[in-house]
């Protein structure tokens, strides 16, 4: 049974940072300087899963883990704007290759896979309630 937590758990934390990679990414789309304050725009994240074999059931269930958080290699999005301070000497500015609606629908799945998970605990936690009612 505790094996079953250790493993909804680990998908917790793994969505968890796919949802804080997601909000960074979101947060940063119009972001036109590096932390440095040079004009290089923000590089959006994505994060890998993997498989954690340290977390397996008795029935060959495994828990997850992340990978790897890895920087996107897309070219900035340009966007002609002469008049912004960041402007090159065509008048185009870098912006993030970031999509919106992507990024939503990615939030909207990691939100689901989030709460599968917390109701696998519950099940779990309602399930070892009841055996230990049985018992007692």
């Amino acid at each position: 049974m505790f094996s079953a937590f250790d493993i909804s758990t680990s998908a917790l934390v793994a969505q968890r940072t796919r949802l804080d990679a997601i909000s960074s990414n979101l947060a940063n789309m119009s972001t036109t300087r590096n932390e440095n304050g040079e004009a290089v725009p923000y590089t959006p994240r994505y994060v890998t899963f993997q498989t954690d074999t340290d977390l397996t059931t008795s029935r060959g269930g495994q828990g997850v883990r992340v990978a790897s958080v890895e920087f996107s290699e897309d070219q900035p999005r340009l966007k002609h704007q002469p008049g912004h301070p960041d402007a090159d000497a065509n008048g185009n500015v870098a912006y993030p290759n970031i999509d919106m609606t992507t990024e939503f629908v990615d939030a909207l799945s990691a939100t689901r896979a989030y709460e599968a998970n917390v109701g696998v605990i519950e099940i779990t936690k309602d399930l070892g309630q009841r055996t230990l009612q049985i018992l007692a």
